[in-house]
């Protein structure tokens, strides 16, 4: 997405993304879709973009520029890139971007007002900082996957939903924000160490209240949002799909117990009858499929809905209502969000292969024809030709 067709309310903000996998592209995809003009620079042979290709949505939205970052002349390329960029995201290890010269000091010497965000697991500093890990891995030691998880059983990770994009992405694109926000009135950038390991603690925020009022113990399944409490669970059908249920306020248990014909139902403060309302719940929701509980449920305030599969949620009423989630060349994108009345974001281009645009995104970004005929001679940037 160019700074011509951007309608989001990031339009006229320039991004360099030093690019990554996982969170950091989440990350600049968000910015994307909320109108930036993000310019992601990977190697010759791509990331994760260059396996999946049009698969690869976190990918979406953006120019991309194939450039080896260790050979002759491409330090000076991004330096150049930097000086007319508002943002640049990089997600390598700790000191990397210093040993190829675009660490903070690089990058903000040619550019003081620019936000440089840095996104690891472990962060910048601590024992574990130069250590290698996944979203499992950070997650697990913040004590959210622990939380996770049957009673009596292995804990689960929730995908790489939790570290990756929410401590990760989330928390980058929240940071960028708001040193761009502070910018406007200083005048200067600032570097931001997003560490997913910080982000996920921020994330369990309520969790660590509940247990400083000993509402939850260090035990998967036993408390009132891990599946713990029996109406805060979900229940197999008839036809070995499940429904949601999550009817935590009195009235919406009431309406629960009418709408399932059990009267007889224990009261929600009766933990000692709790493995006996569960036993009832999962008997009567086994009579009938997930369709027809759908149905049954479908006017009824009580807070259940089914659980669906990725496949499935793009017909859910409701998402395809609201657009949700959109078909883009064949595959199923998420729309872009949040939702703006004056400055609506929007989807870009489809994920692009690594260096499809090398040429174009560099003389737009103002590098001469001519130098970029000779970092592509030297073989320091590569134009790959696509048939659109």
């Amino acid at each position: 997405m160019t700074s011509e067709s951007a309608t989001g309310p990031l339009r006229g903000v320039k991004v360099v993304e030093l690019a990554g996998i996982g969170p950091a592209p989440y990350a600049c995809m968000l910015l994307a879709d909320l109108g930036a003009e993000v310019l992601r620079l990977e190697r010759p042979r791509g990331t994760l973009s260059g396996v999946i290709g049009g698969y690869d949505v976190l990918s979406r939205g953006r120019r991309t520029v194939a450039i080896d970052l260790k050979a002759d002349g491409a330090r000076e390329l991004v330096l150049d890139l930097v000086k007319e960029a508002d943002v640049l995201v990089e997600a390598f290890r700790p000191g990397v971007a210093e040993r190829l010269g675009l660490g903070p000091d690089d990058c903000r010497g040619a550019n003081p007002r620019l936000v440089y965000a840095r996104m690891t697991g472990w962060g910048q500093e601590g024992p574990l900082a130069e250590r290698v890990g996944h979203d499992i891995n950070y997650a697990s030691i913040t004590g959210a996957i622990a939380a996770v998880g049957e009673k009596d059983r292995k804990p689960v990770p929730p995908l790489n939903l939790v570290a990756d994009f929410g401590g990760g992405s989330m928390f980058c694109v929240m940071g960028i924000l708001a040193a761009l926000l502070e910018r406007a009135t200083s005048g200067e950038g600032q570097v931001i160490d997003v560490a997913m390991v910080d982000g996920v603690s921020s994330l369990l925020s309520m969790a660590h209240g509940q247990r400083g009022a000993g509402m939850m113990p260090d035990a998967r399944g036993s408390s009132l949002l891990d599946g713990g409490a029996p109406y805060y669970d979900t229940y197999r059908c008839a036809d070995g799909e499940y429904m949601s249920v999550g009817a935590i306020e009195p009235q919406f248990y009431e309406a629960l117990k009418q709408t399932l014909d059990l009267p007889d139902l224990p009261a929600q403060a009766d933990h000692a009858n709790w493995p006996k309302m569960r036993e009832m719940l999962a008997e009567r929701f086994a009579t009938k499929t997930r369709e027809e509980w759908t149905k049954i449920f479908d006017d009824v305030d009580a807070c259940v809905a089914p659980v669906l599969w990725l496949s499935e949620a793009a017909s859910h009423p409701h998402l395809a209502a609201r657009g949700t989630l959109v078909d883009v060349n064949g595959v199923t994108h998420p729309n872009a969000a949040p939702r703006f009345s004056r400055t609506p974001g929007k989807i870009g281009t489809p994920p692009r292969p690594p260096g499809a645009d090398t040429v174009a995104a560099l003389t737009d970004w103002g590098i001469d024809a001519t130098r970029v005929e000779k970092l592509q001679a030297a073989g320091t940037v590569v134009q790959v030709d696509v048939r659109d």
